[in-house]
């Protein structure tokens, strides 16, 4: 069995919100914002569209075409 992440189980704080935030608007990979904040890769998921934060990056172009 894995180890669970630091933070398993508790609530966000409003510090971890902010963070959370920062870090998806500099295109952190989630995998990444769930290791800095102590978090599985789900709850990050979870918790970001709870709080309206996009993680899908910013320099995709929307319609799966680009450069």
């Amino acid at each position: 069995m894995s180890k669970q992440p630091q933070n398993h189980g508790q609530q966000w704080s409003a510090p971890d919100d902010r963070r959370l935030a920062q870090l998806a608007d500099q295109n952190t990979p989630t995998g990444l914002i769930g290791w800095q904040l102590g978090r599985t890769e789900a709850a990050v998921r979870s918790h970001a569209s709870d709080l309206g934060i996009s993680l899908a990056p910013t320099n995709r172009s929307p319609y799966g075409k680009g450069r």
